[in-house]
């Protein structure tokens, strides 16, 4: 139907004839000649239909934005003055000889043009518009391409594309599962999987030696702005290789869809041990962009009388840290006032802070409220600490460890943002040496990644002290986002019967769960393991946006929901009746 895309045609083109397929982007009328901007996935190409070309001209006079036309023509050089040096076709028109309608179009919700700005519910119930938008189409193809580059990658390093069940067994990952009921086994329930983590182990035992996947994912947990219910990993999984291989492998990867897609070479990566990111960031995914850390300065204060922070300095939990702020003393009382109100929000009972006018004069050169409370020896060995200079402004929260870390570590990026502390370049690292377990609201122990993760201790010490074990696990993180998590796995039964054990995993139920699993590493099962990658987020950081949404071709909002097609959506009676189903849920 065509010879060309729109978007590709060029002055090595002129006086070839062609034919383009496409929208209309824009309909004009000057002086009796009607120009005819034609967009598709390539471009944007200009037509002229002229008068004398009457069938051709009477269609044009009709036609609207977002008809769909062929046009057949020629290429020619357009009038001096009328050239568009920012358009690719900028130098060229085509003099319309046949304009045929292929299809019309009512009156679109929103215009298509990248520079619009349009409600995100408008533009997710009228995706199919949106999708044409120019920066959309720019985000679905790059996505199209990283999988591409992802692949090619793979397959060079002998890594093999294998498929895993989309209906499989609901085992305890974390999140809870969607379920879907079995018509054949009526009472039964297939789980769409929250990862192939299983699978692929069960691969490796199996002989497979290298296995990756573009999986498709399902979590039934609260969403987020970089969350999906339904998302895709780059799921990577290899016998034979240690922690540091499959860091290499994953590492290059990444660099090599840096610098394929945005030109930019990364350098070797950071690496970091959890305890040290969590102490000197609060957090686990340190955006390294920007400059700031905290620094613990609980025993510099715990024999203070200043009870808030001695309390916290002396108790086990607690924590106390500064946050230098380099040039900081130009924030106004109400700047401080407001980073006083978003730490509340996340649980702080306040900020304290100090203000340095002159750092060679510590006794009239700072001012702060709480300098009356802290011996003149303390604030100067907390200034000391920090490396103070003049002009720099310190922060202080105090409390139990996980609300100071929540609060601090947002409080270093909403600083990031609001003084323009990020640098411009790339910042990945990997934090590694999590620990195995973490403490659950009910007190319980819970694996901090999943229960399958290979502990660097014996199976003795781990049962003697699980609380302080330390995983052979490993995150990647890149300007603040994680973009990746993997382990080694456990690859004897009986140190994989002993996290069930302290669990809390009854003999029953882990032989109901996970008796596949225990049988399969009773058959010889090979050293193994593996990592996965949020393929959305990488993307979304390639394309440069900070919602997820924008680079998946039909997402979800936050409450789960397809604006597009309106599902979840009731079913029929008999369908449930046919699956067992009674649905006890009564309308409001």
């Amino acid at each position: 139907m065509k010879s060309h895309y729109c978007g590709e045609i060029t002055s090595s083109n002129l006086k070839e004839e062609v034919t383009i397929c496409g929208w209309i982007h824009r309909r004009r009328d000057h002086g009796g000649v009607i120009f005819l901007d034609v967009r598709d996935i390539k471009g944007i190409c200009q037509a002229v239909v002229n008068p004398d070309n009457e069938k051709s001209f009477k269609l044009a006079e009709s036609i609207r934005n977002e008809y769909v036309v062929q046009i057949n023509g020629d290429v020619r050089k357009r009038l001096e003055g009328t050239i568009n040096k920012n358009m690719h076709t900028g130098e060229i028109e085509i003099d319309v000889k046949d304009l045929i309608i292929l299809s019309k179009a009512s009156t679109p919700v929103f215009p298509i043009d990248e520079y619009q700005e349009v409600n995100e519910d408008v533009r997710l119930k009228n995706r199919v518009l949106d999708l044409r938008r120019p920066e959309m189409n720019e985000r679905i193809i790059t996505r199209s391409k990283i999988t591409s580059l992802v692949r090619n990658y793979l397959d060079k390093n002998d890594f093999h594309e294998i498929e895993t069940p989309i209906l499989t067994k609901a085992t305890p990952e974390g999140a809870r599962d969607y379920i879907l009921p079995s018509r054949v086994q009526p009472g039964s329930f297939y789980a769409l999987p929250q990862s192939p983590q299983l699978f692929k182990q069960l691969l490796m035992i199996g002989g497979l030696d290298k296995y990756y996947q573009i999986a498709r994912c399902f979590r039934d947990e609260d969403l987020r702005a970089d969350r999906q219910p339904e998302f895709t990993q780059i799921d990577i999984e290899a016998s034979f290789l240690d922690q540091d291989e499959i860091m290499s492998i994953s590492e290059m990867m990444i660099k090599d869809i840096i610098k394929e897609f945005c030109g930019d070479k990364l350098e070797k990566f950071e690496v970091i041990n959890w305890h040290d990111a969590m102490r000197d960031y609060g957090c686990d995914k340190p955006d390294l962009r920007i400059p700031l850390k905290l620094v613990d300065i609980s025993d510099l204060v715990k024999d203070e009388e200043f009870k808030v922070f001695s309390e916290p300095a002396q108790k086990q939990g607690s924590r106390v840290v500064a946050l230098k702020v380099p040039n900081g003393n130009s924030l106004s009382r109400g700047q401080i006032d407001d980073y006083t109100k978003f730490v509340s929000k996340l649980g702080a009972k306040g900020l304290a802070y100090i203000k340095i006018n002159d750092a060679g004069d510590l006794e009239n050169g700072i001012q702060s409220p709480i300098l009356k409370f802290l011996k003149p020896e303390t604030i100067s060995n907390i200034i000391e600490s920090l490396n103070i200079k003049t002009d720099d402004l310190i922060f202080f929260g105090a409390g139990n460890e996980s609300v100071v870390n929540l609060s601090m570590s947002s409080l270093i990026k909403k600083l990031g943002e609001d003084l323009n502390l990020y640098s411009t370049k790339w910042a990945p690292c990997w934090i590694v040496d999590f620990p195995m377990f973490e403490i659950n609201k009910e007190g319980n122990l819970t694996p901090l990644h999943h229960p399958f993760t290979l502990p660097k201790c014996s199976s003795k010490e781990l049962e003697e002290n699980p609380k302080d074990s330390i995983a052979h696990a490993y995150d990647v993180v890149l300007n603040g986002y994680e973009i990746g998590g993997g382990s080694l796995r456990i690859y004897d039964k009986a140190m994989q019967k002993n996290i069930f054990n302290i669990l809390n995993i009854s003999k029953e139920d882990a032989e109901n769960k996970f008796g596949f699993l225990l049988k399969a590493l009773s058959s010889g099962c090979p050293p193994h393991g593996g990592i996965a990658f949020g393929l959305d987020r990488i993307v979304m950081l390639v394309t440069d946006t900070t919602n997820i949404r924008d680079v998946i071709a039909f997402p979800k909002t936050q409450s789960a929901a397809c604006l597009l097609t309106d599902a979840p959506s009731k079913v029929e009676k008999d369908q449930l009746d046919e699956l067992k189903i009674i649905s006890t849920h009564k309308e409001e």
